[in-house]
This record gives C-alpha cells, sequence and structure tokens, in this order.
C-alpha cells in the first residue's frame, strides 16, 4: 500500500496552493492534498472539516491536527522512516503542529511530497530542518482495497 500512497501524492505534484482547498490540479493547501490522498485510498473522508485560518488552533494552543491523525491513522513513531509515511510538522519549537506531508522515498535520501504555501505541491528533500520539526508519524490504515 506505501507504494500506492506515494504514487497517488506525487500525481498531485504541481497542484497550487490555495488555502483550504483540495482538488488535484487546482488548489490544495497541507491539510487537502493529505484529504485528497485519503478520497483516492477509501473513496471519502473520514469527517467533516470545518473552516480553519491561516493560524488555527495557535491561539487557543489545541493539537487538532496531531488529534485528527490519531483518529484516523495508526501511529508509526516507534517504525522507522517508511515511504507512504503521514509526517506531521511543528513549524516552530513549541508551537501547535498544523504542517504535513507525505514521506516518497526513505532511501539514501530522505524526500516527502507536501503542499506548501507560494511553492504549491512540491517534493522536498526531508532535510535535517525539516526532520527537527517532526511531532509525529503515521500510517494509513489498510481498508482491503
Amino acid at each position: 500500500m506505501s507504494q500506492q500512497v506515494v504514487d497517488i501524492a506525487r500525481s498531485w505534484l504541481g497542484t497550487p496552493y490555495l488555502h483550504q482547498a483540495s482538488v488535484q490540479g487546482v488548489g490544495c493547501d497541507c491539510l487537502g492534498l493529505l484529504r485528497g490522498i485519503w478520497r483516492a485510498r477509501y473513496g471519502c473522508e473520514p469527517e467533516a472539516i470545518p473552516a480553519y485560518t491561516q493560524d488555527w488552533s495557535e491561539p487557543q494552543g489545541a493539537e487538532r491536527l496531531l488529534a485528527a491523525a490519531q483518529r484516523h491513522l495508526t501511529d508509526a513513531g516507534g517504525a522507522p522512516l517508511a515511504a507512504g509515511q503521514v509526517i506531521v510538522f511543528r513549524m516552530r519549537q513549541g508551537a501547535v503542529a498544523k504542517h504535513l506531508g507525505l514521506i516518497s522515498d526513505a532511501g539514501a535520501v530522505l524526500r516527502f511530497i507536501h503542499a506548501y504555501q507560494g511553492h504549491g505541491v512540491v517534493e522536498s528533500p526531508l532535510s535535517d530542518p525539516w526532520r527537527r520539526r517532526i511531532a509525529a508519524r503515521f500510517e494509513f490504515i489498510e481498508r482491503g482495497n
């Protein structure tokens, strides 16, 4: 399944960044990318996503993104980094986790796919600065698809 998930994510490459969107080739943000992968994998989204702002969860200090990942994905924190894992990032130390991507290559040069403001959906090196921001890792649940 991990290669299928990576292939789905790669099909989104070049999609422009658009806050709150999740339409392949038209626009998405990092959550929208994951929502699109989920829909391609399972057919429908696991829950309705409320409207959110760029600073969502920060004023309250609420870990909404991590909580949603824990509800719908399997924790992979104890496993080695692997292609197909969802990675959740804290963009600043002590801040709530609010960016995510998907490991696309766990070989000699780690890479991940994410929707990044100003760049759209891109495949980037999972460099040390990015790795230091990882708050958690998850895997998609096998559902017999």
